[in-house]
Order: C-alpha cells, then sequence, then structure tokens
C-alpha cells in the first residue's frame, strides 16, 4: 500500500472525528450561552433558579437591572413585541411582587412610589410605541438608577438583611411611622367624603340618611378585603395579574368621580332652598329620602372602597416582620387622626351657618372629584391601559413646574400632562356648572322673598 493510499485511509476517520468534535463544540456553546442567558419574567422563577434563599433591597434592584437591560438588547435587536414583554415583567414581575413598591412606600415615600412607577410606564410606552433605541435606553437606565438609589436606602451599604424571611427594612420607628403614612395618606379622602356626606345629612335635618351612608362604608371595608383576597390569589397563579388591582382602583375611581360630580352638584343646588324656604327645604328632602340615599351610600362604599384594599395589600408584608406590634400601633394612631378628622367637620358643620355650609361641602366634594379624576388616569396609565394609544395619556411626559410630593401625591396631583390637563378641563366644568347652580339659586332666593313679601301684603 502506497503513502497516498494510507493516507486517504486515514482521512476519512480523522473527517469523522473533526465532524464530531465541531458539532461538539457547538453544543455546549449554545448550552452555555443558553445557561448563561437565562431571563426570568418572574421574581419566584429568578430566585427558585438561582437557588436563593436570602436576599435584599439590592438584590431585588439587580435582578430588575438584568430584565430591563434584557428588554433593551431585545427591542435593539429588532424583537418589539418581546421587549415589552419583559419590560411589562419589570414591574408586575418583579416590583410588585417582591414588596419593593410597598417598601418604598413604607419607608421613602408615597411620592418617591410615583415617581418610580411613571418611570416603568414611560420604559414601558417607549418601547410599545417604537419610540427608538435611544428612548428606549435612557428611559430603562433612568429606571434602574432610581431602583438602585431606593435599594440604598432600604438595604443601606448593601445589608444582606433577610427580606424573604420578613426580617424589617428598618427600624421600629420607621415601621411605626409607616404604617401611620399608609392608613392617613388612603383614609383621608375616604374619611372627607364620609364625614362631608354624614355631615350634610344632619345639618340638613336627614339623619335617616346616615344610615345607608354607614352601611356603604362598613360594606366597603368587607369588599375590600375580598379584594384584597382575591389579588393575592391572581398574583399567585400569574403575578401580571397585579395590572388588574390597577385598573380595578381606576376604574373605581373614575366611577367615584362621575358620582362626585352629581353629589357636588346636588349640595350647591339644594343650599339656597334649604336655607331660604321651607317649602324648597321639603322638596330637598323628599329627593333624599326617595332616591339619593343611594346615591349617598354608594358614594360612601366607593370612597372607602377605592382605598380599603389597597391599604390591606401595603400590610399584608409589614405584618410578617419584626416589628408588626409597631404596624398596629402605628395603624391605631393612624385611625385616631381619621376619627379626629370625622368629628371636627361634624363640629364645623354644627357652627357653620347652613348656606355657607352646604357650599363649603360642596366645594370639597368638588375638589375630591378633581383628585380621583388624576389618581383614576394613574392608577390605569400604571395598568399599561394607555401604552399603546396616540394621546396625552399615552405620553405622561413630566412637568417641571410640578414636584413629586406626598401632599400633592394624596390628593392626586402629580406632574403629568396625561392627568393635569383632564384635571384643568374637569376643574372648568365644575365651575361653570357652580357658576350657573349659584345664578339658579339666587332666582330661587328672589321668587322667595317675594312670595313672602306678597303674603305679608295680603
Amino acid at each position: 500500500m502506497t503513502r497516498t493510499q494510507r493516507l486517504g485511509r486515514l482521512y476519512g476517520p480523522l473527517r469523522i472525528l473533526l465532524v464530531v468534535l465541531a458539532v461538539l463544540t457547538i453544543t455546549s456553546s449554545v448550552a452555555f450561552a443558553e445557561g448563561e442567558d437565562e431571563y426570568y419574567l418572574t421574581w419566584e422563577e429568578y430566585i427558585t433558579a438561582n437557588e436563593i434563599e436570602s436576599w435584599n433591597w439590592n438584590d431585588a434592584a439587580d435582578a430588575i437591572e438584568i430584565i430591563a437591560n434584557h428588554a433593551i438588547e431585545l427591542y435593539e435587536a429588532g424583537d418589539q413585541e418581546t421587549a415589552y414583554e419583559y419590560a411589562k415583567a419589570t414591574y408586575w414581575g418583579y416590583y410588585e411582587t417582591t414588596g419593593f413598591e410597598r417598601n418604598t412606600m413604607t419607608y421613602i415615600s408615597g411620592a418617591r412610589v410615583s415617581a418610580v412607577e411613571l418611570q416603568f410606564t414611560n420604559f414601558r410606552k417607549s418601547i410599545k410605541k417604537d419610540l427608538g433605541a435611544e428612548t428606549v435606553r435612557a428611559e430603562g437606565e433612568g429606571l434602574i438608577r432610581s431602583l438602585h438609589e431606593d435599594a440604598l436606602i432600604l438595604s443601606p451599604e448593601g445589608s444582606s438583611i433577610d427580606v424573604s424571611a420578613g426580617a424589617s427594612s428598618g427600624g421600629a420607628v420607621a415601621t411605626f411611622i409607616g404604617s401611620l403614612a399608609i392608613i392617613v395618606r388612603e383614609g383621608l379622602e375616604a374619611i372627607l367624603i364620609v364625614g362631608a356626606i354624614i355631615a350634610y345629612l344632619v345639618k340638613s335635618g336627614n339623619k335617616k340618611g346616615v344610615v345607608p351612608v354607614y352601611v356603604g362604608s362598613v360594606f366597603a371595608i368587607i369588599c375590600s378585603f375580598v379584594m384584597a383576597a382575591l389579588l393575592n390569589y391572581l398574583k399567585a397563579i400569574n403575578p401580571e395579574t397585579t395590572m388588574s388591582q390597577e385598573v380595578i382602583e381606576g376604574v373605581a375611581a373614575l366611577l367615584a368621580v362621575a358620582v362626585l360630580f352629581y353629589v357636588s352638584n346636588w349640595m350647591v343646588s339644594k343650599s339656597e332652598s334649604a336655607a331660604w324656604t321651607s317649602y324648597i327645604k321639603g322638596k330637598a328632602e323628599g329627593g333624599v329620602t326617595r332616591g339619593s340615599m343611594f346615591t349617598l351610600g354608594f358614594t360612601a362604599w366607593l370612597a372607602v372602597f377605592r382605598e380599603g384594599a389597597e391599604v390591606i395589600l401595603f400590610y399584608q408584608p409589614m405584618l410578617n416582620e419584626e416589628h408588626k406590634n409597631m404596624v398596629w400601633l402605628g395603624f391605631g394612631v393612624g385611625c385616631v387622626i381619621l376619627v379626629i378628622v370625622f368629628i371636627a367637620m361634624r363640629v364645623f358643620s354644627v357652627r357653620l351657618p347652613l348656606k355657607p355650609f352646604f357650599m363649603v361641602m360642596s366645594i370639597l366634594m368638588a375638589v375630591m372629584c378633581v383628585c380621583f379624576l388624576g389618581a383614576g388616569i394613574k392608577e390605569l396609565m400604571e395598568g399599561g391601559v394607555f401604552d399603546g394609544m396616540p394621546f396625552m395619556f399615552a405620553a405622561p411626559g413630566p412637568i417641571a413646574a410640578i414636584p413629586y410630593n406626598d401632599v400633592l401625591d394624596v390628593f392626586g396631583i402629580y406632574p403629568l400632562a396625561g392627568t393635569i390637563i383632564p384635571q384643568i378641563i374637569l376643574a372648568v366644568i365644575l365651575v361653570i356648572t357652580f357658576l350657573v347652580a349659584t345664578r339658579r339659586n339666587a332666582k330661587i332666593r328672589a321668587q322667595a322673598e317675594a312670595e313672602k313679601a306678597a303674603g305679608g301684603e295680603a
């Protein structure tokens, strides 16, 4: 056998060996890449896959950063649809399910939560509306920076507290302040509305109408517990269903806007009649008896229910922490503050003359109407309802003249074009309807005085 023939016989097996080695190399490379590029749409999947047992808020921020960067990379690679799914996961799969949002609310501020939630919304929106790689990356990086800033406050100096086991994210004082802030912040709107309605009924001689208001409030508390349990169940099935919480709260707020608009106009329209003629006052009382009791009770139900489920969801993780006794203390003190506000409204209503009282209550309802509109639109923004829509709600650009702070946040005022513009429009409509009602009342007053004068002459 010649040398050439021997080489030819060796070439076949050698070629097969080279092919096998090439296949093994490619397979191992792909396997490594897959292992290296594992991305998870939920926090539970992430910690399970990585066998994480204890973690702090810096770890949570790192996990969200991984998902946000992956969404950016997918978008830059042209996979907009998948990028949007991962952008949604940063909020509903991680920020809410880890308790990051609630701890930020408790230990930093509600205004900070609103600001960060806006960044989540803008990040999703920039992908959904295909605003370009530069905008998507800028929004994502801004969000990541904010999360790491908050994580350093919640877990200072990278402390390795065992958040997963329910360890406290702060001291007893911080827990107390956080618990107090939650109940006062969320309960203030409800107590103002319920207190105003009850004061109105007592002042106008319709005390029997107070019962439906109390019934509506108690029923709302029961509904809040049911809704909180349902939302927790839905989150356990699929974390993305936490979108439903924002949507439910948003729809409830917008429904409250419609009811409060009616109640505000109803109160101001009755003010002159209640103050100037017993005949018109009798008609007002008849109106309360016949149909408006249900409206007032429903208004109380909406006001309490809109806040109730959220309060319960905020308190649940806090009660698993180290200082749960301080949670109850903060809750108790907050309830006392709300009761004081309620009593003050009752005392104020007794001392205030009838007509000014009705006017004040009407204005309060109108203000709350505007506040609920801002809060409702913002909740729907966070729920992703407007992400792909080509109008101002889908592009909630910040307004530099309006700061983020807890006072404005409580009253539904945010530096967003998508909330401020509708609120301005509603405020103008309310002013116009108030002026029309005031002019109508002036005519009623003039007519009543004329009838009184005519009766005196007779």
